[in-house]
């Protein structure tokens, strides 16, 4: 564990794979899959949430056999991930979970495309392939190295018509300015439906790396259906940003689902709650959030005007405050004034030692 991330993988924070769970609220029918699993924390968060809320998926013969049988998917190429995942699921209750290998960006996917209807994954970012080792059916889609952009790719390809996904994504991928960026997120907005865009702050990922990140949510439409983009800029997640990430709040007051509700002012110390109960309501009272506030929805037609920067700052409005000075030639006088002060009292105690 300690010596990954040689391809770029960082483990991700429990909290927050908890968050990209309840955003997308996995169903019982639903199949599920992280195309760079790791130890599959994912997979398992989403199983322990379907047992809280869905417990017909035990008890109802069907959906058992579906939840047992064919609901989590996983894919990596590091053989020690792939037992520590699989033995992750089996201690989670998951008796046949599809953990293996596969090299998910340079292996064709005809036998997995369209073929999920759910997808939750952190993939490794800021590697580089070259073509020749890349699925082809990828570069249909982007014509990139950045595995960033073809992981995006991947998912387009994985998911079924209206499957969703929620995925972490470096800050790049949101206004990187080459023809692939623009072409994916284009491809995001026009094509597909994008939900919404969570920026997060720069530590979240310490001590593996300080790399600032995002979370995109969207559904495969194949056909638009962006009428708005929901964002929310994340301030506090509950820990420190620091290398030692230590909690700012009690246990019971931690996590996206607290156990006690929080107060404003312990809010600004963890935005998880915050971010599940304005994600419900982003297609009612979010649309009226003008864009200073910490979450707002921009229609499809700005961002559009934007060349398709995803980037939360590119729309958000900052508020300055107005602040009165003195005219400069007060100011100048005061100084003068001080000025002949000090003169004064530094003669009065020459003379006195004198």
């Amino acid at each position: 564990m300690a010596s990954a991330g040689q391809n770029g993988q960082f483990r991700t924070p429990r909290h927050i794979i908890g968050l990209m769970v309840e955003l997308t609220a996995p169903k019982p029918g639903d199949v599920i899959c992280d195309p760079a699993s790791g130890t599959c924390g994912f997979l398992v968060t989403a199983n322990e949430y379907l047992r809280q809320h869905h417990p017909q998926v035990l008890t109802d013969v069907k959906l058992k056999a579906h939840f047992h049988q064919q609901m989590f998917h996983g894919f990596d190429f590091d053989n020690t991930m792939l037992r520590i995942g699989s033995m992750n699921m089996l201690l989670h209750g998951v008796e046949n979970p599809d953990v293996r290998y596969k090299d998910s960006l340079a292996q064709e996917h005809a036998d997995d495309e369209e073929t999920y209807t759910l997808l939750l994954a952190n993939p490794p970012f800021a590697g580089s392939l070259d073509y020749e080792n890349t699925a082809k059916d990828l570069l249909e889609i982007v014509k990139t190295k950045k595995t960033e952009l073809l992981f995006l790719a991947l998912f387009l390809r994985l998911l079924k018509p209206g499957g969703r996904a929620a995925v972490i994504v470096p800050d790049g991928v949101l206004f990187g300015s080459s023809k692939a960026h623009k072409e994916l997120r284009k491809i995001l907005v026009e094509e597909q439906k994008l939900d919404g865009v969570i920026s997060l702050p720069g530590g979240v990922f310490k001590p593996y790396a300080g790399v600032s990140t995002a979370i995109l949510l969207f559904t495969k439409t194949n056909s638009g259906g962006t009428d708005f983009v929901w964002f929310y800029d994340v301030n506090a997640d509950g820990l420190s940003l620091d290398d030692k990430r230590t909690p700012l709040l009690t246990e019971d007051k931690l996590g996206s689902v607290p156990a006690v509700q929080l107060t404003p002012e312990e809010h600004s110390k963890n935005n998880l709650p915050d971010i599940l109960a304005r994600w419900q309501v982003r297609n009612t009272t979010e649309r009226e959030r003008p864009r200073t506030a910490q979450s707002f929805c921009v229609p499809r037609a700005d961002i559009a005007a934007q060349g398709y920067d995803l980037s939360l700052n590119r729309y958000k409005e900052v508020v300055h405050e107005e602040v009165d000075h003195l005219p400069p030639q007060e100011i100048l006088a005061n100084l003068a004034k001080l000025e002949l002060e000090i003169q004064q009292s530094m003669e009065k105690l020459g003379s006195l030692l004198g």
